[in-house]
């Protein structure tokens, strides 16, 4: 039996696979072609969310069997044809929620705080000024939080500690489903107009896409701040360099970007991308780490094993 590995995994998966005495590859990252090159000898594929896995990819793999995900969300898989072929497909659902929120927190902070751009003042300019970074605290302002799964919940959850009054908005969910007492279930409009700080926790898809335009970045208070931590392309990142230069909102900090290749394959682990929001003063950015973590992905380990010795009865 073997297994092929195509993205940043815990070494438990490396260590649980030589216990189980399952022989297996690393090839980080794939491009479509080179993944289509390699998998027809493979019994199972262990990835994270790149590249698209299509009909093309399992077609290649004759010997196919699962397809093991690290992480929660399976829209980078045509589902409908790994059914069709018999192939299986586990995810490990919310095990990177956590680490998601606590990013979330610490981007929050950053602008709130203006550690980015004081630090630069410091290291780039040799400046020592702490009268011109005043800062805000988190303690009485409102979240809104778009979003409320795992993840979401668990920044609520984390803000709620930092005695902040929290909104969710998810048109999955009724007030039934909500048993936070600190939450307020509620629509788009009351949290573009009422939050101080807006988080997105949603997937991208048609009816998400450009979700935050032009309308409702105008409707946010002068001062609020966005944080995406969840898939590029919510945000309309014309209009968020138009509100951001011309102050509309107080400052965006993302962990993703609409062109950083998600689900097309990478041909290396340094992908370029360019931006017109890289010239914002108060537009900050990471490069999609929110689940990086050991912690987590140790987790994520654990259950990728599990769903392995399960599928193959080991």
């Amino acid at each position: 039996m073997k297994a092929l590995i195509i993205d940043y995994m815990s070494d438990k998966i490396d260590n649980g696979l030589k216990d189980l005495g399952i022989e297996y590859d690393k090839e980080m990252l794939p491009s479509k072609e080179k993944l289509m090159e390699l998998i027809p000898s493979y019994d199972m594929l262990i990835m994270r969310v790149d590249p698209f896995i299509d009909k093309d990819i399992m077609d290649a793999g004759e010997n196919l069997k699962a397809i093991f995900v690290g992480s929660t969300g399976t829209n980078h898989i045509d589902k409908d044809y790994a059914k069709e072929k018999g192939i299986e497909i586990y995810n490990s659902p919310g095990l990177n929620a956590n680490a998601v929120a606590e990013l979330v927190i610490a981007k929050i902070l950053d602008l709130y705080r203006n550690t980015v751009q004081a630090q630069n003042e410091i290291k780039n300019e040799g400046i020592w000024n702490k009268y011109r970074w005043e800062g805000r605290e988190l303690r009485n302002k409102t979240i809104g939080i778009i979003g409320y799964g795992a993840i979401g919940r668990r920044v609520g959850e984390i803000a709620n500690v930092f005695h902040m009054d929290v909104l969710a908005r998810d048109p999955f969910l009724t007030e039934a489903d909500i048993k936070e007492d600190y939450t307020k279930l509620t629509d788009l409009d009351e949290i573009l107009e009422k939050s101080d700080i807006i988080t997105l926790h949603i997937p991208l898809t048609p009816d998400t896409k450009d979700m935050i335009g032009k309308e409702e970045l105008e409707k946010m208070k002068d001062d609020a701040i966005i944080i995406n931590a969840a898939r590029g392309g919510i945000v309309n990142e014309d209009a968020l360099y138009d509100a951001l230069e011309n102050k509309v909102i107080g400052g965006a900090n993302f962990d993703t970007i609409s062109n950083e290749l998600g689900a097309g394959g990478l041909d290396s682990t340094d992908t370029h991308v360019e931006s017109k929001l890289f010239d914002c003063d108060r537009f900050y950015i990471t490069p999609h780490i929110g689940g990086s973590t050991k912690d987590s992905q140790d987790d994520i380990g654990d259950v990728v094993l599990g769903n392995i010795k399960k599928h193959f009865d080991l």
